[in-house]
């Protein structure tokens, strides 16, 4: 078997998808896009093309290998990503052409279901009660919330006390039996996250997701040592190299992006690696159902996994990007979980015709806004 075709998808600033077709018909999708630089991680793929065609798809890890190291210069946000998008459409293939999910060929399942969390974050506060209060009752036992605006590196006392209150009101909200996570996005600094996560003791959230910038990931380990509460980042590293002082410095949760950090062969090295660490795995995916389905593939193969990040949302109907699959049900949420997918390859059916339809061909929507701080200085989004 060879690869004949390699054709990439630009569906939004957000969202592309890759179809790497055989001479055999056995066709395998990724999800290679970095948010607000789809089309250059498009073009990154069609240049990666190059050393597709023409090659045996069941070699993944040579594959990955040339890919990621073939061009002399490798990593970084742009090339990680579009290696990534590659990486998990050549496991759906070699799935389908053998008649097993991915995580059969990566070990097995090691549990029956995958534990999900979804988003209920507000425009004018930390967090909404009412969205919680929803997605709880559907039956999500963890949501995730982030900041609705900038935050400035020492936050003022009144700008903290209101963090803390909305954060206690989201708490109030959902009960003690529901996880809250808290997302700052980067956008605080350390001595600021140190000052909000000293009051958060009574939300007691499961987690807080990059309290500082990834260009300052060695300072992490200040942040740790300040708190009780457990810390995550990852979402912007892409590589086990990268992950590993992050590790050393007592993160609890690592969030490897699929379509960022390698794909699926070099997230599985992630999370193989964190366990020896004893951090948890949750994987970064506010993107489409392909990279979801990625995600769930090395999920159900990890033993060391929390919960999944999801933002499509079959249960709600058109828009979430459900509505590019032929079967959206197996995403489906059940008491706060997402079933064993037992399809072959990622356990899902693309709709060719659908994901053609919805290509972008002229200008893309504004992708994450640019934001300024009242003395006109950039501000972290």
């Amino acid at each position: 078997m060879r690869i004949t075709t390699v054709e990439t998808f630009v569906l939004s600033n957000r969202r592309a998808l890759v179809r790497i077709g055989t001479d055999e018909g056995v066709v395998g999708w990724g999800e290679p896009v970095l948010e607000n630089w789809a089309r250059t991680t498009a073009a990154a793929v069609a240049r990666m093309a190059e050393h597709l065609v023409g090659a045996d798809p069941l070699r993944i890890t040579h594959l990955w290998q040339v890919l990621a190291r073939g061009g002399f210069y490798r990593g970084g946000a742009v090339l990680a990503s579009a290696v990534a998008g590659v990486d998990q459409a050549l496991w759906d293939l070699k799935g389908r052409w053998l008649g097993v999910p991915v995580h059969e060929l990566l070990g097995g399942a090691t549990r029956d279901r995958v534990r999900v969390y979804a988003h209920a974050s507000a425009d004018d506060r930390f967090g909404s009660p009412e969205r919680a209060r929803r997605l709880v009752a559907d039956g999500f036992t963890m949501v995730k919330c982030a900041p609705p605006g900038r935050l400035d590196p020492i936050d003022r006392p009144s700008a903290v006390d209101r963090a803390v209150r909305d954060l206690e009101e989201l708490r109030d909200a959902v009960g003690a039996d529901v996880d809250i996570a808290i997302d700052l996005h980067g956008r605080s600094s350390v001595a600021n996250s140190r000052r909000l996560l000293a009051r958060l003791d009574g939300v007691a959230p499961v987690f807080v997701e990059e309290p500082l910038r990834p260009e300052h990931s060695a300072r992490i380990g200040d942040v740790v040592r300040s708190t009780t509460i457990p810390i995550a980042t990852g979402e912007r590293l892409y590589s086990r190299e990268e992950f590993r002082p992050v590790l050393e410095q007592g993160i609890a949760v690592a969030q490897p992006d699929l379509s960022h950090a390698g794909g699926i062969t070099e997230c599985f090295r992630i999370g193989t690696m964190a366990e020896s660490y004893d951090v948890l795995v949750a994987p970064h995916c506010p993107l489409g159902p392909v990279a979801l389905a990625a995600c769930l593939q090395l999920d159900l193969a990890l033993p060391n996994v929390l919960a999944q990040e999801m933002v499509v949302m079959p249960q709600y109907g058109a828009g979430t990007g459900a509505e590019l699959l032929r079967n959206p049900d197996v995403l489906a949420v059940r008491d706060g979980f997402v079933e064993r997918l037992t399809g072959p390859g990622l356990g899902i059916e693309v709709d060719e015709d659908a994901v053609r339809a919805a290509a972008v061909a002229g200008a893309l929507a504004p992708g994450s806004p640019v934001w300024a701080a009242p003395d006109g200085a950039f501000a972290e989004w």
